[in-house]
């Protein structure tokens, strides 16, 4: 089939943007050409289709959207195999295309947790039959996430790992952590870290501060995830191996990966959009919707964040998507689970950074897929001869977020009811549409 995207800002951070038309063909890039006269009616070569025969060619009207590589979310719990009542790999993928990503990682914490080659292998033949987005498992760190043994690095990538992170479990033994920089440096595989002292979180559940005083729970310090930050940062430069810090939510982790790049350290950092959207008065009245790890910060580190975001400190906007049931959610606040899901309302929260001047909307495409594919070492870009991985954004159409319309299996995000601007209306994967909404 020929796709022909017509009209649309394109946007290829460092390679393209300008108002252009896209063609596709059997599931690659053909050709990008700019369109010098973007109001003129898209012209379309459709042939008429029989009740049993697919039109042969197709054009998309993408005139006044914007048209981006693919979107990458680096940092996905799709809770498959193990908790399939929270989330399956089909769901999760109907939830990214959904919400505009192409290809999504997910994390090991799975039971049995990705730690061996049949569990990466099980992931990605799921995600096969699901048909939907591209699936690269993260395969674990250590054992079981115990952080006592490593796992066997060259097996984890050739069964398919693009990764290696214990995240939801931290990696408390520093000498561990210094062999697995050392031993996946040698596999060319990055290294994802949780950062978080658990002797500091000892019981923590919200923020430390005024709020958790004023709320009766106990706090969780800025310290118990910046101190392990500047452990990583520093096997890093002693290993001279690249680290990549997970939910970056504390002014002090931001000021010290700002200060850790200015010295040439190989660190790269991501945050997730209720970083730099909420704080932790958005906990409400106890709101278990509001409870995550880390902890929702306080405003300064909110806007520690954006400033990360705005001077390329923070490399990558990930969701963080946690899916979880009532089961763990509806229940007293201390005891609920961790998490929120995020993967259909990512676009829409982070273009509110482009709409506040903190970043422009060509770096906003660099972090949600230009970095994370570079991070990665994944293809990307809309270059001829790439595959057909396209996100359509439309920036002004103006929604409520409802989470009876989600893909989800789960339902719990704080962000249930909010107003937003702009979301993904078409994702294609390989030149297949996998999703569309609102776009003719």
């Amino acid at each position: 089939m020929q796709i022909l995207i017509k009209g649309g800002r394109v946007i290829d951070p460092g390679n393209f943007n300008a108002i252009a038309d896209i063609l596709v063909e059997d599931g690659k890039i053909v050709k990008i050409k700019s369109n010098d006269n973007p109001r003129q009616p898209p012209t379309s070569n459709e042939q008429p289709a029989t009740s049993n025969q697919q039109p042969e060619s197709r054009t998309i009207d993408a005139t006044g959207k914007i048209v981006t590589p693919g979107l990458i979310d680096m940092h996905v719990h799709l809770r498959e195999p193990g908790h399939e009542y929270k989330e399956t790999i089909e769901s999760g993928c109907l939830a990214a295309a959904s919400g505009g990503f192409t290809a999504i990682c997910c994390m090991p914490n799975t039971n049995p947790v990705n730690d061996n080659s049949q569990v990466t292998k099980f992931i990605l033949q799921r995600a096969m039959i699901a048909d939907t987005v591209r699936v690269y498992p993260v395969a674990a760190i250590s054992k079981g996430l115990e952080g006592t043994g490593l796992c066997e690095y060259g097996d984890l990538k050739d069964a398919g790992a693009v990764a290696i992170s214990d995240d939801g479990c931290p990696v408390s033994d520093s000498q561990l952590m210094r062999r697995a920089m050392e031993y996946a440096k040698g596999f060319d595989l990055p290294v994802i870290s949780h950062c978080e002292d658990l002797n500091l979180l000892a019981g923590g559940v919200v923020n430390e501060g005024a709020f958790a005083t004023r709320m009766g729970l106990p706090g969780i310090p800025n310290a118990c995830e910046s101190v392990m930050v500047m452990r990583d940062i520093a096997l890093s430069e002693l290993t001279e191996s690249p680290v990549h810090i997970a939910h970056v939510s504390t002014m002090e982790s931001v000021r010290a990966i700002r200060a850790a790049k200015k010295r040439g350290v190989l660190v790269t950092a991501e945050t997730a959009p209720h970083y730099f959207t909420l704080t932790e008065d958005d906990v409400g009245q106890y709101d278990t919707n509001a409870k995550m790890n880390p902890p929702l910060r306080s405003k300064q580190d909110r806007e520690a964040v954006r400033e990360g975001l705005a001077d390329g400190t923070i490399d990558v906007i990930a969701t963080d998507h946690a899916p979880h049931s009532s089961i763990e959610k509806e229940v007293e606040f201390d005891q609920a689970g961790n998490g929120i899901i995020g993967l259909e309302t990512s676009v829409s929260l982070s273009l509110k950074l482009v709409e506040d001047g903190v970043l422009k909307i060509d770096e906003l495409v660099e972090k949600m897929s230009t970095n994370p594919a570079r991070i990665l070492k994944l293809e990307n870009g809309l270059r001829a001869g790439n595959s057909a991985d396209i996100t359509i954004i439309d920036p002004d159409i103006l929604y409520t977020i409802d989470v009876e319309n989600f893909c989800s299996l789960s339902r719990n995000t704080p962000f249930n009811g909010r107003e937003v601007k702009g979301k993904a209306v078409l994702t294609m994967v390989g030149g297949k549409i996998v999703f569309e909404d609102k776009i003719k």
